[in-house]
């Protein structure tokens, strides 16, 4: 009997194994695999957006109900409010659950990658991202619509996969760790200390940390991240040495998402973590926590940055 047990659990694992969805679909793809029962395709456009024209029956869950407080919205937002909103999907241990933002720039697709992330940290395993967004679904002229869909709830019980995420303790205890690598996804000049945003109360980057743009991962100019034979000589060429943790950050979570996503997700690579709060989380702790590139007052730049950075990172 116990015999027999060990088979059935190797087959579950191996089958779940071979079941894994892709982590980035085409709209192509996604149009083959919809009409699948099991599909739930999630958009995460405003519920204004979604109302105009949406992949035919996608549900909608606004990327605002997957952040955290205005103070920070890196945030993970309570498990209670998490599992509530993934029951009103629909979604289950046997979903494939496919993220959609805009697709309307690389800074959109951050959205996808950090709800992905989110569903992984709460236990789902079967998860994909439509590459390109909702642009890319309409730009391969395929069908939308304006019909809002209502599904019946789940009773989804989250597995926490903490493996997925850095707390500040985590993230504390492997700085100067030769063996560890922490990943700085914003752009250079968050990176170099020259401008922060507002709810960050210091600039800089946390100590020994890489600069490790989220942009370098799509086609130039586009929202389309780039084939996974590309991915890997930008790993190749820009994290040479190996490392046996990676941690990723930005602001609030949102540009490491992505980082967290190639390296993870497209790359296979392990023990890959998001700190989730980032450096608002982290300058805002209790007690100044080390870091790298902070500047003088007189040479911080003051005032909006809006241009910079577009949406909340």
């Amino acid at each position: 009997m116990k015999l027999l047990a060990f088979f059935a659990c190797a087959a579950a694992i191996v089958f779940s194994a071979a079941s894994a969805a892709a982590p980035l679909l085409t709209p192509a793809e996604l149009n083959a695999l919809k009409a699948d029962p099991a599909v739930r395709v999630v958009d995460i456009r405003s519920g204004q957006e979604y109302g105009a024209d949406h992949i035919p029956g996608a549900v909608s869950a606004p990327y605002g109900r997957w952040r955290g407080p205005a103070t920070n919205p890196g945030e993970v937002p309570s498990i209670a409010a998490l599992t509530a909103l993934v029951r009103s999907l629909g979604l289950g241990q046997t979903s494939h659950a496919v993220v959609v933002s805009s697709g309307a720039d690389a800074t959109d697709f951050g959205a996808s990658a950090r709800v992905y992330w989110t569903l992984k940290y709460l236990g789902l395993n079967n998860l994909s991202i439509l590459n390109g967004g909702v642009k890319a679904w309409a730009d391969a002229g395929l069908p939308q619509d304006s019909t809002a869909v209502q599904v019946a709830a789940s009773s989804y019980r989250p597995v926490l996969n903490t493996a997925v995420l850095a707390a500040q303790d985590q993230v504390l205890a492997q700085i100067g760790n030769p063996h560890a690598r922490l990943i700085d996804a914003r752009p250079l000049d968050f990176f170099e200390g020259k401008v922060k945003v507002p709810a960050a109360r210091r600039a800089g980057t946390i100590r020994t940390a890489i600069s490790l743009s989220y942009d370098r991962w799509f086609v130039p100019g586009t929202s389309l991240f780039v084939s996974i034979d590309q991915a890997r000589k930008i790993a190749a060429r820009d994290l040479p040495k190996p490392s046996n943790e990676t941690i990723a950050f930005c602001n609030t979570g949102h540009w490491s998402a992505i980082d967290w996503f190639a390296l993870s997700e497209v790359l296979g690579e392990k023990n890959i973590k998001l700190y989730p709060a980032s450096i608002v989380g982290w300058t805002q702790a209790p007690e100044a926590l080390p870091m790298d590139n902070v500047p003088g007052h007189a040479n911080q730049i003051p005032g909006s940055i809006k241009k910079l950075i577009g949406k909340v990172s």
